[in-house]
């Protein structure tokens, strides 16, 4: 009854073509003054629509004061159906607090919305109207744009072809999560706001004072919420536009430290260079703006400034990349050959949780992609993981990609067996 009609000629936007007269009951509110608790009333019998107020003008066949009101009721209301009443309206039209009339609603364009979709082949068709539509209501939107080959199909980076249906072809967009603001070239790095959920859940397991490695951390959804936390991140990524978006975005946060270089040398180099590091932070109070405008001394002496200094080990890597992340776990071997007496049981540390995404099958309870990811993971270390049960290891069902592809998270210990085994480089 309230859906558009449907032309499915049109190719471009007419806007008059979408109009429709919705045929109604109404209880008219014979005293304007009890509009208020006739609405409470009949609460159960009230359309209720999103973006169509349910009190209206009354309808000018109804004789009543001008400034009377009716409410609209649902379709299943008739007014030539006593049956079709509620057993409140029946009593409230027998005790003349309303009146039942036939209402016309009129429906045009500015009423009916629609939601971002992926377009289906046969709906290509029409995806210059689409992009009309979407522009015409979501005023924010100021581009609307078709990919035309899959991400990652045409290079390394994961970004793509595409073909601009409506508005400038400007892709420089500002994105918010997690508290912080993202601004890049949409058309040269990859973002996805679909993962804005799992970008939370990872970081919510980094502690502040921890060190985290994000081996592909793109313009860094990952790696600027840790860093605000006083994470100290090492972010790397080899698509020199990320690179540079993550720089800008880092700003003067001391927590971040950039760099664009491969992934594989990357988790190693890193690993080593931190092996080493004296790095310390320096965070002073922040002194309230009266106390700095009136020169408050006794605020500024009183309160403490904190010195924080940069762990040895990362506590987590992160690899962002689920085409291919996986191929990637063999730069883990013998990572801490030779340091055995800096992880447990000579120290409190423990070996890093590995955090890497990958794309797999799908199925209702997930137990087979389930092993097939714990083999791959074990044949890229070669080291037998057994199942879910061994080296802390969960497998995080991420999202659906496709209709026969799922996205995942797999989190594991790295074993000591692949951290402290001596490599042909080591044994020289």
């Amino acid at each position: 009854m309230f859906r558009p009609p449907t032309n499915r000629a049109m190719r471009l936007l007419d806007r008059p073509f979408f109009q429709k007269d919705v045929h109604l009951a109404a209880a008219c509110v014979l005293d304007s003054k009890q509009i208020a608790t006739c609405r409470k009333e009949l609460h159960d019998d009230i359309l209720k629509l999103e973006r169509l107020p349910p009190i209206r003008s009354v309808p000018p066949s109804v004789s009543t004061d001008k400034s009377s009101k009716c409410l609209l009721l649902k379709p299943s209301t008739r007014v030539e159906d006593e049956t079709s009443w509620s057993p409140k309206l029946h009593q409230m039209i027998k005790s003349r607090q309303v009146l039942l009339t036939p209402f016309h609603l009129q429906l045009d364009y500015s009423y009916w919305t629609y939601p971002h979709l992926n377009l289906r082949d046969q709906y290509l068709p029409y995806k210059t109207l689409i992009a009309s539509v979407l522009m015409d209501k979501n005023p924010t939107i100021r581009t609307v744009i078709n990919k035309i080959d899959d991400v990652g199909e045409e290079n390394q980076f994961r970004t793509f072809k595409y073909e601009v249906l409506a508005g400038p072809d400007d892709m420089d967009v500002e994105v918010k999560e997690q508290g912080c603001t993202f601004n890049f070239d949409y058309s040269k790095v990859y973002w996805n706001s679909r993962l804005g959920t799992e970008h939370h859940r990872l970081v919510s397991k980094f502690k502040p004072g921890e060190a985290v490695c994000d081996v592909m951390a793109g313009v860094g959804p990952f790696a600027l919420p840790a860093a605000k936390k006083k994470v100290w991140v090492w972010a790397n990524d080899l698509n020199p536009e990320s690179y540079k978006s993550l720089v800008a975005n880092a700003g003067r946060n001391k927590f971040i430290r950039a760099s664009s270089e491969d992934g594989h040398s990357f988790i190693r180099t890193s690993a080593s260079l931190l092996l080493n590091s004296n790095r310390q932070i320096t965070l002073h109070p922040k002194i309230s703006r009266t106390a700095r405008t009136t020169g408050n001394q006794k605020a500024f002496h009183q309160a403490p400034t904190e010195i924080l200094s940069e762990p040895r080990i990362f506590s987590h890597y992160v690899l962002n990349l689920p085409a291919s992340a996986l191929n990637f776990l063999p730069s883990f071997i013998g990572l801490y050959t030779c340091h055995h007496h800096l992880f447990s049981p000579h120290t409190e540390v423990k070996l890093p949780l590995v955090h890497v995404y990958c794309f797999s099958t799908k199925s209702d309870d997930n137990k087979a992609e389930e092993a097939k990811i714990c083999g791959e993971i074990s044949k890229q270390l070669e080291y037998e993981f057994t199942g879910t049960e061994t080296a802390e290891m969960e497998i995080w069902d991420v999202r659906d990609v496709a209709p026969q592809k799922r996205m995942f998270c797999a989190s594991f210990r790295l074993p000591t067996e692949v951290a402290f085994r001596k490599t042909k480089t080591v044994d020289g």
